[in-house]
């Protein structure tokens, strides 16, 4: 007996072609949808917290909902569902699910133009129609992210189809436009877009949309090189912003070093002048960082005139992942060894996130060697100093969600962490920041840094510092409250506070915020000097 389910417009499951009656319930349905896609084992108490606030009795719910489920995918033949105690699960090997049906199409790369056209025909409807549960935060922010992923999928078809060699380039130009509506802050759509506009001689056009595509990157914060046909003046501002922004990034030096217990340490440096150097923080990758929407403006500005040191933590980015010691004293002692492969002395100290407990131990061990100290979005105690035992359990869980989701294709688990660090990012940056996670570490290291993170314990250090200290921080900081980093300003004599008006524990390039931060660290350091 075939088995299909749709989850591409309303909730539908088809039995030897026939459609059947599904339930009522919208969280019954939805139980099924989700049980569908991730297809692997949950656990009964992790369901109740996605799909039900807290009624008498959760589990008698879910339990319910099962019932409702099991004549659907179980056959006389065939246990589909599976529920013990603890979890449940629905095996799908032989259920044919549309979505996942369709993306293993396109791993195909000789689909025909009407094959593609197709496919893109069927994502246009709205994924789980009407499923929405907005009162469950979990279970939206999955929805949301398969949305994206949805989307993402149509982004790679009308990518195809812009340049589909059985397409006259009219109709490889309507392709790209679709494609660069879809995704605005593509770099690659709008490189295509505008490729095939040249192509077709609309030189009116170009002259239009270019600067405009331009400028949407660069309030975006985001690394664009336009492109630039021979009939396209070019603009002196834009050009030498350009030029500047590629001289930078080709004077970037990566080299590595090596950390006391072996372990592989990468490091950069780019830019001349007074040094800054950057402590490692959760997450980051010399070379991806400089198409993020969050670090690339930042370190432009730094490098304009300054030596802007940083490097990739162990476990993270291009230094090495497999390794044995993940510990707060091997953070400390990493960014010990970078600065002493450096040769810098007489520095500017930058912080970020947990990278700020680094700095102040670095600080009080090595007053001698930092000028200046900075911590932006930091805290000195991890959420296991005083924690209450329901705070506890919850980070727990979460360390077991990230555990089974971060090295998914579904970037569902990754979306609670970035809709924390940047609540106010659109949905094209944080689709970026979900694969940026995905990128920069292993789902085993990620648990590993959790771990760490909960545990690292700095207070008693903050009166100790003796160097300049800036602290900033966001007022509306999601993830780190605002407190925090007034407690550590009071900590550190002589500290001064500044409070962003943003909500992101990262700042996105595009936030105003963003300028006054480095406007704050310009002064501060001149001040300082």
């Amino acid at each position: 007996m075939g088995i299909k389910i749709q989850l591409l417009g309303e909730l539908a499951v088809y039995r030897d072609g026939d459609r059947v009656s599904l339930p009522r319930s919208k969280r019954t349905r939805a139980l099924l949808a989700f049980l569908a896609l991730a297809a692997r084992p949950h656990r009964r108490d992790r369901l109740c917290e996605i799909f039900w606030e807290l009624p008498d009795d959760p589990r008698a719910s879910l339990r319910w909902s099962l019932s409702k489920i099991r004549p659907f995918v179980n056959t006389p033949d065939k246990n589909r569902l599976i529920a013990d105690r603890e979890r449940v699960s629905l095996k799908t090997d032989d259920i044919q699910i549309d979505i996942k049906s369709i993306a293993s199409k396109l791993e195909s790369p000789d689909l025909s133009a009407d094959d593609l056209t197709a496919i893109n025909s069927e994502l246009k409807e709205p994924f789980l129609e009407g499923i929405d549960l907005p009162e469950q935060e979990l279970f939206q922010q999955w929805l949301l992210a398969e949305r994206e992923e949805v989307g993402l999928l149509r982004g790679k078809i009308l990518s195809r189809l812009s340049t589909h060699p059985d397409i006259s380039p009219p109709e490889q130009l309507r392709w790209a436009r679709y494609w660069e509506t879809l995704e605005p802050y593509n770099p690659q759509a709008a490189t295509q877009l505008l490729k095939k506009i040249d192509r077709l001689g609309l030189t009116r056009e170009m002259a239009s949309i270019r600067p405009k595509m331009a400028e949407r990157f660069r309030k975006a914060g985001m690394a664009w090189s336009p492109y630039k046909p021979a009939e396209v003046e070019a603009d002196p501002v834009q050009t030498s912003a350009h030029l500047l922004e590629r001289k930078l990034l080709t004077e970037q030096k990566i080299e590595f070093c090596t950390a006391s217990d072996g372990a592989r340490i990468a490091y950069a440096t780019i830019g001349e002048g007074p040094p800054i150097v950057k402590a490692a923080n959760w997450l980051s990758h010399l070379e991806y960082d400089w198409d993020s929407p969050i670090w690339s403006p930042l370190f432009r500005e730094l490098s304009l005139d300054h030596r802007f040191i940083r490097y990739d933590e162990r476990g993270n980015g291009l230094s090495d992942w497999d390794v044995e010691n993940i510990t707060f004293e091997s953070f400390v002692s990493d960014l010990e060894i970078v600065v002493d492969s450096c040769g810098v002395d007489n520095f500017t100290l930058l912080g970020i996130s947990q990278g700020a407990a680094v700095s102040i131990e670095y600080a009080v061990r090595h007053p001698e060697k930092v000028k200046q100290l900075i911590l932006f979005g930091g805290y000195a105690a991890g959420w296991r100093i005083g924690a209450t035992e329901s705070v506890i359990k919850e980070r727990e869980a979460i360390m077991t969600l990230t555990k089974v989701g971060w090295g998914q294709d579904n970037p569902a688990y990754r979306q609670i962490f970035s809709s924390t660090f940047m609540p106010s990012a659109n949905a094209n940056e944080l689709a970026w920041f979900n694969e940026f996670q995905r990128l920069t570490t292993s789902p085993e290291n990620a648990v590993r840094f959790l771990s760490v993170f909960g545990g690292i314990n700095v207070i008693q250090q903050l009166k100790k510092v003796s160097v300049p200290t800036l602290v900033i921080h966001s007022l509306r900081d999601q993830r780190i409250p605002v407190k925090t980093a007034c407690d550590i300003a009071s900590s550190i004599p002589k500290a001064r506070f500044v409070g962003l008006e943003s909500d992101g524990h990262l700042l996105l390039g595009r936030e105003p915020a963003s300028k006054v931060f480095v406007e704050e660290v310009r002064k501060f350091i001149s001040n300082t000097r």
